[in-house]
């Protein structure tokens, strides 16, 4: 197929220089899918198809310009070179030409390939067309089952591309569900952190969930924990229109070393067992992180309280201590929560926690955000008292004082600790 190649494939727009690549050399996958489509990304990820010594080329450019090198497939030949602003991956050719490379490939629109010395394209699963028609299709059923993770792949892949899973892979997938067991779980969760990151995603969790590709992974998952996801949509929707402040929060990642996002963590939290102690050993099975398995279960724990009325100061202070920055996610659980229960209109259920909300949102309010008047030490010092958890306890107790408005300055909270010692 010839047709007129997008400048974002043209060799201008790489990292390196188009005479590093030896002829023949291709491009392929999501670069080349993502260009047809008139996609464009700030992070460019390349991947080439070369006919022989593909590691040789990757070490030659990563040397000439200075960047990182990473052999990621000794036995397939695969290397990647690492730029400020763009990967690009060398793999070998599989079997003897282009064309049997294309064919071990998961779906069409990931088999087209360009050229970029001739500037043609490559299209022998006619890949394109189902671009145009928003379709993912698989290139065989043996290449699914030969790496069954691209079953989970494709919810990914379509959730992302806003495509449709061709009926005949659908049911394909559906049959070799079983399969997705033999993938590490880890590899399996990053699919599934890509669903939960997005509403785009909701569906197509919901989706695998049907096709039972979730329920190794989620034993205590059920039709209703799949119903709540489009509800954590809904709530958090809600929350942003409100508190903007709070929906950019929850599109952030739990810590920069987690790909999970605030929204994400109220998204597993509905997949796994309510109780935060069994939903603690689900997600270690699955190898989430310290920091997400904490989230979820912080969240689990504490919704229900952030429904309590009449809270004293005091219950909003251990409260905010305890929620910590899970408190998004778990207004998001609470408001969940309240949907199923009463159906209630978000409004008046807000009502409930927009209190809360604003003292999270205010850095100033010292129930949630409490500034220490005095150190353990300069207390220890003061009362003339040794290291001991009291030295914390009465920390706590002027913390909460300062809240209610009972102290607010060092001398202060020191005479304060003083009477609690004395009473």
């Amino acid at each position: 197929m010839h047709g007129s190649v997008p400048s974002t494939l043209a060799p201008e727009n790489w990292p390196f220089s188009l005479e590093w690549l030896p002829q023949p050399a291709y491009m392929v996958g999501g670069a080349v899918r993502d260009a047809l489509l008139g996609r464009t990304r700030e992070y460019l990820d390349l991947d080439f198809v070369i006919p022989s010594d593909a590691v040789k080329v990757a070490r030659a450019i990563a040397r000439h310009y200075q960047a990182g090198f990473v052999l990621l497939d000794p036995e397939r030949k695969i290397a990647r070179v690492v730029f400020p602003h763009a990967t690009a991956d060398f793999a070998q050719q599989e079997g003897n030409n282009l064309e049997t490379d294309l064919h071990r490939r998961d779906f069409t629109v990931n088999a087209i390939a360009y050229n970029p010395h001739t500037q043609e394209i490559i299209d022998p699963l006619q890949g394109y067309a189902d671009l145009e028609q928003r379709l993912l299709r698989m290139v065989s059923l043996t290449n699914l089952k030969d790496d069954p993770l691209r079953l989970m792949r494709a919810y990914r892949q379509a959730a992302q591309l806003g495509f449709t899973i061709e009926p005949a892979t659908q049911s394909a997938i559906r049959s070799l569900a079983s399969h997705i067991t033999h993938v590490a779980a880890e590899r399996v969760r990053v699919e599934i952190g890509y669903l939960l990151a997005s509403p785009q995603g909701t569906p197509w969790i919901v989706k695998a969930g049907e096709d039972a590709l979730i329920a190794p992974y989620f034993k205590n998952a059920t039709c209703e924990s799949f119903n709540k996801l489009a509800l954590v949509d809904t709530a958090a929707t809600l929350l942003t229109e409100n508190w903007p402040q709070l929906g950019l929060e929850l599109e952030q990642y739990v810590r920069d070393t987690v790909k999970t996002t605030w929204l994400g963590i109220a998204k597993l939290a509905c997949l796994v067992h309510s109780n935060p102690e069994v939903a603690e050993i689900e997600l270690q099975e699955l190898t989430y992180s310290r920091a997400e398995i904490r989230a979820v279960t912080t969240a689990l724990k504490l919704f229900s309280q952030l429904k309590l009325t009449n809270m004293s100061l005091r219950e909003q202070y251990f409260l905010f201590r305890e929620v910590g920055i899970v408190f998004a996610a778990t207004v998001v659980l609470a408001l969940v929560d309240d949907t199923l229960v009463e159906a209630m209109s978000g409004n008046k259920s807000l009502r409930v926690y927009a209190p809360l909300i604003r003292r999270y949102l205010n850095p100033d309010d010292l129930v949630a955000h409490p500034t220490q008047l005095v150190s353990g030490k300069e207390l220890m010092i003061a009362l003339n008292i040794p290291a001991s958890p009291l030295v914390g306890e009465l920390l706590t107790e002027i913390a909460v004082a300062q809240a209610e408005g009972k102290v607010s300055t060092p001398a202060e909270a020191t005479e304060f600790a003083h009477q609690l010692l004395d009473g």
